[in-house]
């Protein structure tokens, strides 16, 4: 039965929102994070294909004769896309001198093994050698002029250190270095990694102009997901999904039936 692609692909289109929803839910309490969101879209076999004259045969006529859907009765549901919601989460005092909050569009440089990554979650801490790192153990970048060159990292004494709205680090000898905070012209363009990371694509994406972003010390950034309105959003993909399986089952016990009814004669 060609049509039950018709409900297929719309289970698992729902099927994939749920997943990400639920991802949402998860990370409602993880700093820094950005919830992710999916969209859809109807595809009708006619838009790619173009409409065709209606065809007269020479012949006796016959209700299909004139009848031309172009397929239309083989659209399906399908996901045209998902992107990231990068609207600015909540701002919580920690009273911790090494957290970090960002109010703007700025994300704080890091180096993984995998390369440079982008992150706003700004849990900072000071690793063994005197880095300052992240909640995962990446080293901190230290701003510089020109991003082709290599990265440093910021080596911190000790804690009693401060940070102004810049990303200047202070101690009692006065400023050691500033946290490299950078803007993007595309911020759309930046690729997820795991649920706190960020990808560039290319150097030419980097903002060159005076940055906008401000640092916050001793805040953290919360999640930019509503919890209650997530759940609600849950709860309604998880019943559509269910409907969609519903149909899948009728389908396949009309097939079961028409097999039966065939096999009788």
């Amino acid at each position: 039965m060609k049509d039950l692609w018709v409900p297929l692909s719309a289970a698992v289109a729902r099927q994939r929102q749920v997943e990400t929803i639920a991802n949402n839910v998860a990370n409602a309490n993880t700093p820094g994070f950005k919830k992710d969101q999916l969209t859809f879209k109807e595809y009708i076999v006619s838009q790619n294909k173009g409409g065709e004259d209606i065809d007269l045969p020479n012949k006796a006529w016959a209700p299909e004769d004139f009848y031309k859907t172009h397929n239309n009765e083989n659209s399906f549901v399908k996901i045209d896309g998902s992107f990231t919601n990068f609207d600015q989460g909540d701002l919580l005092p920690t009273k911790n001198n090494l957290d970090i909050a960002l109010r703007g569009r700025g994300f704080i440089e890091i180096l993984t093994p995998q390369g440079l990554r982008y992150t706003r979650k700004g849990a900072l801490s000071i690793s063994n050698e005197g880095r300052l790192i992240t909640d995962q153990g990446y080293p901190v970048v230290s701003a510089r002029e020109d991003y082709n060159q290599r990265p440093s990292f910021i080596q911190v004494p000790d804690r009693k250190v401060s940070i102004n709205q810049e990303g200047q680090v202070f101690t009692d000898q006065g400023v050691i270095s500033k946290i490299s905070i950078t803007e993007f012209k595309d911020i759309n363009s930046l690729k997820k990694e795991g649920n706190s990371m960020f990808i560039n694509p290319s150097n030419e994406n980097i903002e060159t102009e005076k940055l906008k972003t401000i640092v916050l010390q001793g805040f953290l950034e919360q999640s930019n997901v509503n919890a209650i309105q997530e759940m609600a959003e849950l709860i309604k993909a998880s019943r559509n999904f269910d409907s969609v399986q519903n149909v899948i089952k009728t389908y396949d016990s009309m097939a079961n039936k028409a097999n039966t009814t065939l096999l009788r004669f």
